[in-house]
């Protein structure tokens, strides 16, 4: 549970760093190679992207002791989590990985939210490795919301607990068990005064597994505390820990969503991918510059519904747009449609546009997606 993270009002720089001269020096003393060093994040919300489509947090909300998280490749593993607090309560933190939208922090190319009745599917995997001496709960994260926001807590939280250590509990009580894609599961129901919350816990740890997050939704919705016209907004991985914790990992984590008849998305749905081709268009000055952002469909199908994808190169930053909100305003960015140009007809197109400050030498995007289908650029 995570009864106080609407109370803080996210910032989502982070400090991390590539520890490039530590890792060839352990290549020499271990004959390993490596291509990149880890990121390391300390700063409370900062964040990274992996796999060029999910976004890692280090997200240290229940507390102001240091919390320091090593990003990988495929995941992330805490490498310092001080303090404690009491197990009655609130954890301290929820560092995690996710696919979605987390306070306007939407991760790249990501086709959430969605309908809950246009998903067919949503299969996942995840692989945890856990640690002793300390208190915590491995929850896998499922945000319901009546309306597609990208913004704050949503108005219900699936919890899935692998795994729980110490004295720790779900938000609410016991109801009762189910069994739930193929598991047996004890289940909690409440209310953290923010957002209802369904909790799955496992009756043993579950180091790793592949499901579809569509049958724990099902059993929710079948239980009153969703509805087939809510939307969800995002899936998330992680660990709340009330004391200690360092040495939790996330090994890997994948999410896909698959929306109308099995596929990815799928012509005319809102999030469904097309065919296209991005023009991004740039008037620079001195610490300064302006972007047009044409997107044409070059498909067959209309695109009912679009987001823009892309990483801002290092240094840039956005302070005001036009024709679409985007978000957040560096790293990696989301562009989602105003409502009067939230359609793009087969050979049609729709402009965007963005002013923001940068450092350093301007460079423009590498790449974009529409709806999480990657775009020829011009």
């Amino acid at each position: 549970m995570q009864p106080s993270r609407h109370q803080v009002r996210r910032t989502r720089a982070f400090c991390g760093a590539l520890l490039t001269t530590l890792v060839a020096l352990a290549a020499l003393l271990t004959g390993a190679t490596a291509s990149q060093a880890d990121t390391t994040i300390c700063e409370e919300f900062g964040s990274a992207t992996i796999q060029g489509r999910y976004v890692v947090q280090n997200n240290r909300w229940g507390t102001s002791a240091t919390q320091c998280i090593s990003v990988t490749d495929s995941g992330f593993r805490v490498t310092r989590a001080d303090g404690s607090v009491p197990t009655n309560g609130a954890p301290k933190s929820y560092p995690s990985v996710y696919n979605g939208c987390h306070y306007t922090n939407c991760s790249p190319g990501t086709n959430l939210p969605a309908r809950l009745s246009s998903i067919s599917s949503a299969p996942t995997g995840i692989s945890y490795s856990y640690v002793s001496g300390a208190a915590y709960d491995a929850a896998y994260d499922i945000w319901l919301d009546p309306a597609p926001r990208t913004d704050g807590v949503n108005r219900t939280e699936i919890m899935i607990w692998f795994n729980r250590v110490g004295s720790v509990q779900p938000v609410g009580s016991p109801v009762g068990s189910a069994t739930v894609a193929g598991r047996q599961w004890q289940i909690w129901s409440g209310n953290n005064g923010t957002n209802d919350v369904l909790s799955f816990v496992a009756p043993s740890a579950i180091d790793n597994w592949n499901f579809d997050v569509m049958d724990f939704v099902r059993q929710t919705v079948s239980r009153g505390l969703a509805q087939d016209n809510w939307y969800l907004t995002s899936i998330q991985a992680g660990f709340e820990p009330w004391q200690n914790g360092a040495g939790l990992a996330v090994n890997s984590f994948s999410s896909t969503v698959n929306l109308g008849g099995g596929t990815p998305g799928g012509p005319g749905t809102p999030g469904g991918p097309a065919a296209c081709k991005v023009t991004y268009g740039t008037n620079v000055w001195q610490d300064g510059f302006t972007a047009d952002v044409t997107v044409s469909n070059t498909g067959s199908s209309p695109v009912d519904g679009w987001k823009v994808a892309f990483t801002l190169p290092s240094g840039q930053r956005i302070t005001q747009a036009w024709n679409a909100t985007v978000s957040p305003a560096s790293g990696s960015v989301t562009a989602t449609n105003a409502a009067h140009n939230a359609s793009i007809t087969p050979g049609g197109q729709v402009s965007f546009g963005f002013q923001g400050t940068y450092s350093g030498n301007f460079t423009k995007p590498a790449t974009f997606s529409l709806n999480g289908t990657s775009c020829t650029t011009a």
